[in-house]
C-alpha cells in the first residue's frame, strides 16, 4: 500500500487516475521550469509561450542533462548542454549541434517522455498511466467549483501518503489532537457539533462503497432526540472526505498525492461558503489550538522544496508545552499542523506490525482491505480500480456532521441528507 514507484502494485493502481500535481499558478508561460516529484519520478512541468503545459522527465533524452535548466522559449523547452529543443508533447523541435541531414534523420526517432495534463481548478492534472485515451477527470464534489467559489491550499507532508491520508479518515482523534483541552461546560450545549468534547468515544459504522469505503461515526444528540453522525469518506486512489464540517454545506476534498513513498502534498479543494464548525468556546472565544495558522517556508527549486510548513521537525513544530499544560491540548497550533506533526511523528512509513487496532480504527481497517483487494485484483486480473472509467459514481459522496433520528437506517438517513445537501452543483 505504501510504494508507489514504478511497476509497484499501489504505484500501478494510481496510474490509472488523473492525478492533482500541481497548481496552475506555479508555471507561467515561457517562465522557469518547475522540478515535480510524483509517484516517486522526478519531472519537469513547464508552460509553453502558448499556455499549454507540458509534464516530463526531467532528463534530456540526449545525454540525460536535467532539463531543468534548460530554457523555456518559443513553444518549447531547450537543454543548455547541446541546444536540444522539445515541446509540451515530447516532440523534438531542433538538434542544432548536428548537420541537417543527420537532424532530419535523428529527430523524428527522438521524443522526450512525456505525460498527458489537463487544467481544472487551479490545478495541473497528470495522467500517468499507459492508455492511448486516459480516462476522464474525477467528477469528485469539490473539484468541480466555479473558480471563484474555489479555494485550493497545498500543504507538503515528510511521511507516506497512506498514514497521512488515514488521520482525515480517523474521526474519533478529533476530540483529543483537535479539542481535547475543552471541557464540557465550555461549548455551547445548542450546537449540535458540542458533541463532539462532551460525548469523545463515538460508536461505528462503516461499508465498502461504489467509490471506496465509508464510515459514520455516532454518538447521543446534543438534544437528546437522537443521533449526531460524522460521515467520512475515502475515495480511489488517495481522496479523502472529513467530517469537519456541517454536512449540508461541506464541499471539499483532501487529495493525498503521493510524491515518493515518504513525501506526500496534501492538496485541499474547498468551497468558500462551506461553514466550519465548534470553532470557539460557548464565550465566544476560538478554542485554544485552533487559530488559522498556515506559516509557508518560502519554496525552493528543490524537489521537496514546495508548500512546506515554517513549523517542522527541525523545530519540533515550535511546541509549546507552557501553552500544552494551561490551555491547549497538544501546545501546537493550527489543524493543519496538529494533523501534521502527528502523522509524521510516526516515521517516513509507519511500521504497522507496532499498532494495536481497535473499534474505533473501523474505517482504517475497511479501507486498507479496500485497497488491497483493489491493488490484487489490478495485478492479478486487470480489473480496473474503482471510479476510473465511471468517475461520475463519487457524485454520491460527501464528508460532514448531521443530526438524525435514533431509528433511522444510517445508511438511508445519509441519502436523504444528501438529497438536502446544498451546494454549487446543488442550490
Amino acid at each position: 500500500m505504501t510504494r508507489v514507484g514504478p511497476g509497484t502494485p499501489m504505484g500501478t493502481v494510481m496510474r490509472q487516475y488523473w492525478i492533482p500535481a500541481c497548481a496552475s499558478s506555479e508555471i507561467a508561460a515561457d517562465g522557469a521550469p518547475l522540478r515535480l516529484m510524483l509517484l516517486g519520478e522526478k519531472l519537469l512541468a513547464f508552460r509553453d509561450s502558448e499556455g499549454r503545459v507540458g509534464v516530463m522527465d526531467h532528463r534530456c533524452p540526449h545525454r540525460c542533462a536535467s532539463l531543468f535548466f534548460g530554457r523555456n522559449e518559443k513553444g518549447g523547452i531547450r537543454c543548455v548542454y547541446h541546444g536540444w529543443k522539445f515541446d509540451v508533447n515530447g516532440k523534438c523541435l531542433d538538434m542544432p549541434n548536428v548537420s541537417e541531414a543527420d537532424a532530419a534523420k535523428f529527430q523524428p526517432r527522438v521524443h522526450a517522455k512525456v505525460y498527458r495534463t489537463a487544467e481544472r481548478a487551479g490545478v495541473v492534472w497528470v495522467y500517468m498511466g499507459e492508455r492511448e485515451t486516459p480516462p476522464p477527470l474525477p467528477c469528485i464534489e469539490a473539484t468541480m467549483l466555479p473558480d471563484a467559489e474555489l479555494r485550493v491550499t497545498l500543504t507538503q507532508r515528510e511521511c507516506n501518503w497512506l498514514q497521512a491520508l488515514e488521520g482525515d479518515i480517523d474521526t474519533s482523534h478529533f476530540g483529543f489532537l483537535h479539542v481535547g483541552s475543552v471541557a464540557d461546560e465550555d461549548v455551547d450545549a445548542t450546537n449540535m457539533h458540542s458533541v463532539a468534547v462532551t460525548k469523545r468515544a463515538p460508536d461505528f459504522k462503516v461499508t465498502d462503497t461504489d467509490w471506496g469505503t465509508m464510515a459514520g461515526a455516532y454518538r447521543p444528540s446534543a438534544d437528546g432526540e437522537g443521533l449526531y453522525w460524522r460521515i467520512c469518506q475515502y475515495i480511489f486512489p488517495f481522496w479523502a472526505l472529513f467530517p469537519d464540517g456541517t454536512f449540508s454545506d461541506n464541499v471539499t476534498a483532501n487529495a493525498w498525492v503521493p510524491m515518493d513513498d515518504s513525501h506526500t502534498m496534501v492538496i485541499n479543494f474547498a468551497w468558500v461558503k462551506r461553514t466550519q464548525p465548534l470553532r470557539t468556546t460557548v464565550d465566544g472565544n476560538t478554542i485554544a489550538g485552533l487559530e488559522f495558522r498556515h506559516n509557508f517556508l518560502p519554496n525552493s527549486s528543490d524537489w521537496f522544496g514546495r508548500w512546506k510548513l515554517a513549523q517542522n521537525a527541525e523545530n519540533d513544530y515550535e511546541v509549546d508545552r507552557t501553552a500544552q499544560n494551561e490551555v491547549s491540548f497538544t501546545g501546537v497550533t493550527g489543524i493543519t499542523l496538529q494533523d501534521q506533526y502527528i502523522t509524521e511523528s510516526m516515521g517516513d512509513i509507519v511500521d504497522r506490525s507496532n499498532e494495536h487496532l481497535v473499534t474505533s480504527d473501523l474505517m482504517i481497517m475497511q479501507t486498507r482491505k479496500r485497497i488491497i483487494k483493489a491493488a490484487r485484483a489490478l495485478q492479478d486480473a486487470g480489473t480496473m480500480p474503482p471510479g476510473v472509467d465511471d468517475p461520475e459514481i463519487v457524485n454520491g459522496a460527501r464528508g460532514g456532521a448531521y443530526n438524525a433520528p435514533a431509528d433511522a437506517d444510517w445508511m438511508e438517513e445519509y441519502q436523504a441528507q444528501l438529497a438536502a445537501a446544498i451546494g454549487p452543483a446543488r442550490g
